[in-house]
Parts: C-alpha cells; structure tokens; sequence
C-alpha cells in the first residue's frame, strides 16, 4: 500500500509514522526545508538560542498516549509555561489568578471572598453567551474584561470582541488560587532539543520518504496512492475555487539585548495602543542552559494575504457559508483524508493535532481492511464519539 502525506508538521509525520508502521509505504512532500511545521525550532546563529520560529508552543496533554508518543522522540524537559500582562502601566500574572485579581482591585482575598467578589461583578446572561465579549463578562465582569482582554483581542483578531466567538475565550482559564501556570494539564514540557528534531524522529523510517522545498498545488500527482492525508489549508486543496478562507498572520520583530530583558518566556501587552501583542522572550524556553545575551520577538498580528503564513483561522458567522462549501465538496472527494488545524479549518493545540492525527491512521487502515471508504475529516469520529 503507498500513501501521500501532505504537509511534515505533527499531524502529517504522526500519520506517516502509523501507516509506514502498518507496512505502507509512504511519501510526504513538505514546502518547507525542515519539518516541524508551525512547530519549528532553529538556533539563532548569533547568541546559539533555540528559537520558536513561528512563536511560542508549550507541550501539554492530559493524554498519556500522546504524551508517551512524543517521549519517544524527544527528551522533554519538565516546564511550566509562566505568561505575564503589562495593562496600564503594571505587570501581572496571566491567565487570571487570585494574585491578579487581589492586585488589580487593591485587595487581599482569600480564595473564598474572591469568589464571592467575582460573583457581584459577572454579568447575569439571559442565555448562552454569544460572543467574546459577553463570555467573558459573564466570567469576571467589565473591569478585568476592558483592561484584560478588549484591547489585546481587538488587536489580535482585528475585530470587535463582540465579533468573536465565545469559544475563543474559553481556551484560558480563570483560577482563584496562586498557581501560575499557564496550563493546568498532567503532563507538561519543551523539547530539549527543539520540536523540529521531534517531527524528524517521527519521520525517521525506512518506509518514509521526505521530499523538502516541495510545493503542493492543485494538479501534484497524486495517482498511484491508495489514500492521500493533507494537513495544508482546506481552501488550498481545492485551488482556492470558491474563495479564500480568512485566516490571521504574525508578523515577528526581533532583537537581542544583553542580559535578561523582561524576566518570562512571554509578557502580553493588553493596552490597545500598543501595536503588538505579545513579546516572547525565547532563552526562557531553555531554563537548563545559561545564556549572556537574549533573544526576544515582538509579534505582530493581522489579516493574512494569499502569500503569508495562515496561524488563526477566523471563524465568524459571514464566513461560515464559504466553510461549509469548502466542507461538503470535501467530503464528496475520495481518496483522501484531511487531518490537522489547517486542514480542518480549526485553532488546535499540539496534542490534539497528534491525537487526531493517531486516529486518522486508525481510521486509513480500519478501512483498507474493511474495504470501505476512509472518512475524509477522521477527527470527527473522536467528536462523536466523545
């Protein structure tokens, strides 16, 4: 059996590895020179800093399975993803803590009184949230929303918070603790060698064949396989025939400074006239090296043209029609599987794309065995599912 694989970010090397695995052989054709995808890491050539290319990725999982399989090509090191916000001319911790809220209304709750505190300021909805704005002062009220969230969301999706979707919000938790760490899952880690020779690892295999500076179009050959998984942009595949699909882009500043510039891996600046988001410190990535000098990138965000690199798909109500065109004639297509945040048209974390990614396998070879077709969109089997 031989299979086409797409795209050498995570989903499509996890894929790669499970059919060539199961006896396929398999080709995957990546546009970059490395693999890794929007995972990838390099060494600054000045200071030897590993970097984060396309910003910012923690490791974290609850999923043993997924947490194990990524053990097996990387020595992680234990990490806590520590985050802060400079908003009016302080800095505090984020995501919102009970040190957050003690330090923005000049308090010192307990956690109980906070509770209660909190509970006076939300904002009582008739029904579900409908968007951003309205999830998160129904979370914690007006003040920690317009001082917090308006400003840096405006800047991040270049839209309104009453344009966004709840769900967006829903990613962040909200604690009435002192625990400080970004994430709150089980298991939690960096690659002490950086994700790029992670991706490469899984890739490693004699029935794998990667072809770098590859660049997929509509009319790639793809006769002579018996399944084809793409992990690049839903509209991409189809040529862009009825549209483009909205995405946001990042646009990285960098600079090197002497010392250690501001103390954490990544300090968020809510203030709207600030113009970029956040500031990514990247030696802080690396807490078992010492380093004299510093790396930092400033990031920008804004709408993605037809060249730039697509990050945050844009999922709003106008744009749901396009989607939903983009959706039906994929699964009309046959032969092919569509796995990963950009093929999916969804904002994923790493372990989900490589959870999704394990069972799209499942589902290729579940198939070739039951002589059925496979489904086009594998991830949601999980959903329905669970």
């Amino acid at each position: 059996m031989r299979a086409l694989v797409i795209g050498a970010g995570f989903s499509g090397a996890v894929v790669a590895r499970q059919l060539a695995e199961a006896e396929w052989c398999v080709d995957v054709l990546e546009k970059r020179a490395i693999p890794g995808g929007h995972c990838a890491t390099h060494l600054d050539p000045q200071t030897s800093i590993p970097i984060h290319t396309f910003g910012p990725h923690i490791f974290h999982t609850d999923s043993a399975p997924v947490w194990e399989l990524v053990c097996r090509y990387a020595n992680m090191h234990p990490y806590l993803h520590i985050v802060r916000a400079r908003a009016g001319g302080e800095i505090y911790p984020l995501p919102i803590t009970l040190q957050t809220i003690n330090q923005f209304f000049r308090k010192s709750f307990g956690p109980t009184e906070a509770r209660a505190f909190i509970e006076d300021k939300r904002v009582k909805l008739s029904g579900p949230p409908r968007n951003f704005a309205e999830q998160a002062v129904s979370m914690f009220g007006h003040e920690l929303y317009e001082v917090f969230f308006k400003g840096y969301t405006m800047k991040q999706w270049g839209r309104s918070p009453e344009e966004i979707p709840a769900d967006v919000l829903k990613r962040l938790p909200f604690r009435f603790n002192y625990n400080q760490s970004y994430y709150f899952h089980r298991h939690q880690g960096l690659p002490k060698n950086g994700y790029t020779e992670v991706v490469a690892g899984i890739l490693m295999h004699p029935r794998i064949s990667v072809h770098y500076g590859v660049l997929h179009a509509p009319e790639t050959p793809t006769a002579g396989y018996d399944h084809v998984i793409f992990t690049g942009p839903l509209d991409e595949w189809f040529g862009y025939s009825f549209g483009r699909l909205p995405y946001r882009t990042l646009d990285f500043e960098n600079f090197v400074v002497d010392g250690d510039y501001q103390g954490c891996p990544v300090m968020n600046y809510c203030d709207a006239d600030v113009p970029f988001t956040r500031i990514t410190e990247h030696k802080h990535f690396a807490p078992w090296q010492s380093y004299e000098k510093s790396v930092l990138s400033r990031e920008y965000s804004r709408e993605a043209t037809p060249d730039d690199e697509r990050y945050y798909p844009v999922q709003l109500a106008e744009e749901q029609a396009t989607l939903q065109t983009y959706r039906t004639a994929a699964r009309e297509s046959h032969g092919v599987s569509f796995v990963g945040r950009l093929a999916t048209f969804r904002y994923i974390d790493m372990d989900v794309a490589i959870s999704e990614a394990l069972e799209a396998a499942r589902c290729i070879l579940r198939a070739r065995a039951d002589k059925v077709p496979a489904p086009t969109f594998p991830h949601e089997r999980i959903l329905t599912r669970w």
